[in-house]
């Protein structure tokens, strides 16, 4: 059953991920437009900047979890590459619970205010011609909370369940 989680966690995250990814690109073809648009016609096009801004907003806070599940995220690797697969499984654990857990759920708690805030305003960029919906982007951040802490808890239970799987010599006795 848990095995069955961790996949059904893993496969939501892997299809944000890949949902997203693209929007890397559309990003640096929209950059490269108002970078043509500004020099070489001078026009300001706040729309697409903003357009930008938002696929930026939408990658990375969507991508967090994704990172997570890949393994891609920042770590000391110096002396985690050097141990057994059961040591990292504790380390892992131990991060979990210690500062990924928390954290995500202090991001959720933290940010729903700021978020119904947005929400109660319709909050729309400042910018004139901006794009509305600036709270829906704010929005992303307890969802990728939420997405994390869930992600998280796959990586508890993979670990969980690397600590727990018999060693070498108890499957020989």
């Amino acid at each position: 059953m848990l095995k069955t989680l961790i996949a059904l966690t893993d496969k939501i995250t892997g299809f944000i991920g890949n949902l997203v990814a693209p929007m890397s690109f559309m990003m640096m073809l929209l950059t490269c437009i108002v970078v043509i648009a500004r020099y070489f016609f001078n026009l300001g096009l706040i729309p697409l900047v903003e357009t930008v801004i938002y696929l930026h907003g939408i990658v990375f806070m969507l991508g967090i979890p994704y990172a997570l599940k890949e393994q891609s995220h920042v770590r000391v690797d110096i002396i985690y590459s050097r141990l057994s697969t059961r040591h990292r499984a504790l380390i892992d654990l131990l991060g979990t619970v210690i500062f990924l857990l928390p954290l995500s759920l202090f991001l959720i708690w933290s940010s729903l205010d700021y978020v119904n805030l947005s929400w109660s305003m319709q909050e729309g960029s400042p910018e004139p011609g901006g794009l509305p919906g600036v709270y829906l982007l704010k929005t992303l951040i307890p969802v990728m909370a939420g997405l994390l802490l869930l992600q998280g808890l796959s990586e508890f239970l993979r670990a969980l369940l690397e600590v727990l799987k018999p060693t070498a010599v108890t499957e020989h006795l």
